[in-house]
């Protein structure tokens, strides 16, 4: 998989030429349910380790959170990586937005010195799941 081409680089402006407010929400709320988020999370080239620190500092910020249930982050190429985390419902989904993680993607000064662009969160609904590994 190759990174695909940043606005910026597509527009022919320098890459740290724009600033971005950090985070982008997409989609609705939706009905009561299970809620997640995905997350897609562009580096700006050589901040590659600035964000997955910033990663690991969501994470712990997770640790305490009760309602936030599974919670990953993956690495799609050198430089993206995204994130998917689980919520019983919509309380727990918005208590996690006003918590530690949520924090994080408020301090705008920090996303725009090490993200391409915003961090894309999409609101979506979980349909199913596989909660547990199974044993052999």
């Amino acid at each position: 998989m190759t990174d695909r081409p940043t606005h910026a680089h597509a527009e022919g402006r320098a890459p740290h030429s724009h600033r971005h407010p950090g985070v982008q929400v997409l989609g609705d709320q939706g009905a009561e349910g299970r809620k997640a988020f995905f997350i897609e999370i562009e580096a700006r080239p050589g901040q590659e380790d600035a964000v997955v620190q910033m990663l690991r500092d969501i994470r712990a910020c997770v640790e305490d959170e009760p309602a936030t249930g599974p919670w990953f982050a993956v690495r799609f190429s050198a430089t993206r990586f995204g994130i998917f985390e689980a919520f019983p419902d919509l309380a727990g989904r918005q208590a996690h937005v006003e918590g530690g993680g949520g924090k994080i993607f408020r301090d705008v000064e920090r996303m725009n010195a090490i993200l391409e662009g915003a961090a894309q969160v999409h609101r979506v609904d979980v349909l199913m799941s596989k909660d547990r590994f199974s044993h052999l």
